[in-house]
């Protein structure tokens, strides 16, 4: 039997939430229900049927098996997969594939898209995805999923049936776009990532960094790293208005029952009870 990388698995209402991160390791997270993973710094068997993912940045706990993941699915005969990469990552991924492709003698096919701060991505009639700049030490990205209907506008909400009907075909737009941040996804981020897309507070599911909780590791030096101490968490704490906060990508210099009391000194009630520690 092949054995699995470790998959940690969370159920919040109709989404699954399935992944593991520790800093300097491997981080990879995947949505089944959305179709999508973020990072690509391990790729578990389970997760080789996702084929559309979102690399937040190039540091190599989150993207050494791209390679992986793209020759496992040619192996197995799917389709070639879609990637979105921040655009400064895309020139030497290329080459990275082009160098195992002459050395493995076998092909590399996959859509390397390129994103910037301000894109949106269009998944599917009900979700898109939006990016955002993070604070790290490369070029980095934040995501937020969108839950997107199609709402009638409130001044037709008197109207019956036949009468929305005959201004639809006059060609009158009688509907308006709502959206919802269904997940947001910070990945390797000072506290400003966070800060600077304010959607992320408001997301129903936010997967936060917080890779230093120790008193002794000030906060100063980490953020100029790119990270986040608990501290962080703790001055915010008033405007995370997500159902659920995953923190993530521990430092190894922890072991988790450190992490849990340290965690538990500082915030008592893990935020209303809507702080889970990824461990």
């Amino acid at each position: 039997m092949i054995q699995n990388l470790p998959v940690k698995t969370l159920k919040f209402k109709d989404l699954t939430i399935e992944g593991y991160s520790r800093a300097a390791v491997q981080t990879y997270w995947r949505f089944p229900e959305l179709k999508i993973g973020f990072d690509l710094g391990g790729q578990p068997w389970s997760f080789m049927g996702t084929e559309t993912w979102f690399v937040s940045h190039g540091h190599i706990d989150h993207i050494v098996c791209l390679p992986q993941y793209v020759s496992r699915r040619r192996m197995m005969k799917m389709e070639p997969p879609t990637i979105y990469l921040p655009e400064s990552t895309i020139g030497p991924i290329q080459k990275i594939l082009r160098e195992f492709t002459r050395i493995d003698r076998g092909r590399m096919p996959c859509d390397l898209k390129p994103i910037r701060p301000g894109d949106e991505i269009e998944l599917s009639r009900e979700y898109v995805v939006t990016v955002s700049a993070t604070r790290h030490g490369v070029p980095s990205l934040g995501f937020i999923v969108w839950n997107r209907r199609r709402k009638l506008k409130a001044e037709y909400l008197d109207l019956t049936g036949d009468q929305i009907r005959d201004l639809r075909l006059g060609g009158t737009e009688v509907t308006v776009e709502h959206r919802r941040p269904v997940l947001a996804y910070l990945g390797d981020s000072a506290p400003s990532g966070l800060d600077d897309c304010p959607m992320m507070y408001e997301a129903d599911v936010l997967i936060c960094e917080l890779t230093f909780v120790a008193p002794s590791h000030r906060k100063e030096e980490i953020h100029k790293f790119g990270h986040i101490h608990l501290d962080d968490l703790v001055e915010r704490r008033d405007r995370f208005q997500n159902e659920l906060i995953i923190a993530a990508h521990l430092s190894t210099r922890y072991h988790s029952k450190v992490v849990r009391a340290l965690v538990a000194k500082q915030i008592p009630d893990m935020l209303d009870g809507r702080l889970h520690l990824w461990l």
